[in-house]
């Protein structure tokens, strides 16, 4: 990942074709977009376009229809809610390439909007075809890739354009990227990692690479338990990856090597059924029942955490520190969030999360407008914490 990446800056637009690969694959309900985060995040980069007098052709993928032209993956809804936020009509065409999707751009007066049918009717599309790309590429002067959230496939309309013809980061990417390169790439230290969520078997890329950017790495959730049972202690019947024990020491060591602190849980709510407001006593890590489960980190986690970012200037956070999607167990997650916001506010911190459930997270901590930046791009936001170049975001890089 580099920050050194074309923008839009200075680039004159007027009476050009400007394909432009957004990331509106939204949730649907019933035909009607349930949620227009990803669209309300598009916009303003939109208008910038149309109102410089660019002739704006969207393109987008919806849903998996695997190459079928399936009725329910339509884009049409989509272009009807993106209309209604951007307050002016967007034309609609029933494919990305060929006549129909040419009827529609070549109509296209300066200024003005059209959306092409989903790209993934064309199995060509996530193969990345040469022959499609060139069809793509016919339909546009310039090309700007919007869509960070895609930027980790090497697709025909992620990766494959950016060759074909002028490219440029969209204004969504670009914050994203100046965003993701403050808290990791050039960050102000201490820098603080809050990774949490159920195993870390999925993490463990995430987990090496972090320990050799941060300087305290805080395990939550039922990642956690198994770092605490690789140090011997008895996690009971808690969600934990015995067959990992092993691969979480030498976590440990490559952190020691690394000059990163390890921060786990020293204490938790601890229940012996996942449920509601489940039977709870608060308990440290040396004292767990055999049918215990640790569902929470406890209130002298939380005090230990909210005192550590006091002293922090940068937070990266992937993942809840206990199960948040039931009461009381969202406490951890919900308090440790709110300190972080108020301290961003405050302009003592600079706060950086992604992945879905961090999303839901710091949502229900009523936090989601607090933090410096909330990325809604699941896998790439991973892939980039992982350190691994994004083939969408490599394709920008400037000559």
């Amino acid at each position: 990942m580099m920050v050194d990446f074309n923008t839009l800056d200075g680039v004159s637009v007027a009476g050009k074709r400007v394909l432009l690969r957004a990331d509106l694959n939204v949730p649907m309900k019933d035909g009607v977009v349930s949620d227009t985060t990803r669209i309300d995040r598009t916009v303003p980069g939109l208008v910038e376009l149309a109102d410089a007098g660019a002739k704006l052709v969207i393109i987008t993928h919806f849903g998996r229809p695997k190459g079928q032209r399936v009725p329910e993956m339509s884009l049409k809804p989509v272009a009807d809610a993106l209309a209604k936020q951007l307050g002016r009509p967007v034309a609609f065409a029933d494919d990305c390439i060929g006549q129909a999707a040419a009827d529609v751009v070549n109509n296209l007066k300066d200024g003005e909007i059209a959306i092409l049918e989903n790209l993934r009717y064309h199995a060509e599309e996530e193969k990345n075809d040469p022959a499609f790309v060139a069809e793509l590429a016919k339909l546009g002067d310039i090309f700007v890739n919007d869509a960070f959230s895609c930027a980790h496939r090497a697709h025909a309309s992620t990766e494959g354009l950016a060759h074909k013809l002028p490219s440029y980061a969209g204004r969504l990417m670009q914050i994203e990227l100046e965003a993701l390169g403050k808290a990791l790439e050039a960050p102000k230290h201490p820098v603080m990692a809050i990774v949490g969520g159920a195993k870390i078997s999925t993490k463990l890329d995430l987990l090496g690479n972090l320990v050799e950017k941060v300087d305290q790495l805080v395990i939550g959730g039922g990642m956690a338990n198994t770092f605490l049972a690789a140090k011997g202690v008895n996690v009971g019947k808690s969600l934990c990856e015995h067959d990992l024990l092993e691969t979480a020491r030498e976590i440990f060591a490559k952190a020691e090597a690394a000059n990163c602190e390890i921060v786990l849980p020293v204490d938790g709510l601890v229940a012996k059924e996942f449920k509601e407001n489940a039977d709870h006593v608060v308990a440290d890590m040396t004292g767990i029942d055999a049918d215990g489960m640790i569902l929470d980190a406890g209130p002298a986690t939380i005090t230990d955490l909210n005192t550590r970012l006091e002293s922090c200037e940068t937070l990266v956070w992937n993942g809840p520190l206990g199960a948040f999607e039931i009461a009381p167990f969202d406490t951890a997650t919900v308090s440790v969030a709110q300190h972080a916001a108020k301290l961003t506010k405050a302009g003592k911190l600079l706060s950086v999360a992604g992945g879905g459930d961090t999303v839901a997270a710091l949502r229900h901590a009523g936090v989601d407008e607090d933090f410096s930046y909330i990325s809604t791009a699941g896998g790439a936001f991973l892939e980039w914490l992982e350190g691994k170049v994004l083939p969408g975001v490599a394709a920008l890089r400037k000559a």
